[in-house]
Order: C-alpha cells, then structure tokens, then sequence
C-alpha cells in the first residue's frame, strides 16, 4: 500500500517517539504543522500499526482514544512498553515533548 506524504511524515514522527513515552494528538500536529483532527484521521488510517505504533498517541489529558484494534489492545501494547495507565488515561509523566 502507498503512502500519502502526510501518512509518511505521521508515521515517521510515531518512531521518534521514546520507549515508554506517548504524545498527545495536539503535540504531534504542532510537530508536524498539522491540526491534530488531521493527525487523528491519518492514524486512523495506519495499514501498519504494529510497524507503525499508533497506539502510543493519546488525547490531551492523556485519555485513550481510538485504535483500530480496540482500547484493550491499545491498552496493553503500551503497558507492555512500561507505560501506565489509570482509569483509561496516561498520566502526564508519561508525555513526549518533540524540541
């Protein structure tokens, strides 16, 4: 499947995210000079989620947000990488900043 250029520099950004750290919708469109409504529509598009991990974005206050295999599994892909997760959201402490 081809890529559009904006899927390319979504997905792209979703690697430079750190083990163990998530990124809100808002940080990953200010990042990319994208709206994060954009943002959430490309990622709902992602073909490659497990090349391409989606699941580690999440809403503004850190709640979980859509994910084509479903919030359990978004749930679980991100324990597994050592991220919490209370009452459905990601505390703060877990947040990416791009510079």
């Amino acid at each position: 499947m081809e890529l559009t250029k904006n899927q390319q520099l979504v997905y792209q950004a979703l690697l430079e995210i750190p083990k163990g750290k998530v990124v809100t919708y808002g940080e990953l469109g200010r990042h990319l000079g994208l709206h994060p409504r954009t943002v959430g529509m490309l990622l709902g598009k992602n073909p490659y989620p497990d090349r391409y991990p989606c699941c580690k974005v999440v809403g503004y206050d850190g709640a979980l947000t859509g994910f084509s295999l479903g919030l359990a599994d978004k749930e679980r892909r991100l324990k597994a990488e050592g991220i919490r997760v209370i009452d459905g959201k990601v505390p703060k402490e877990y947040f990416h900043y791009f510079v």
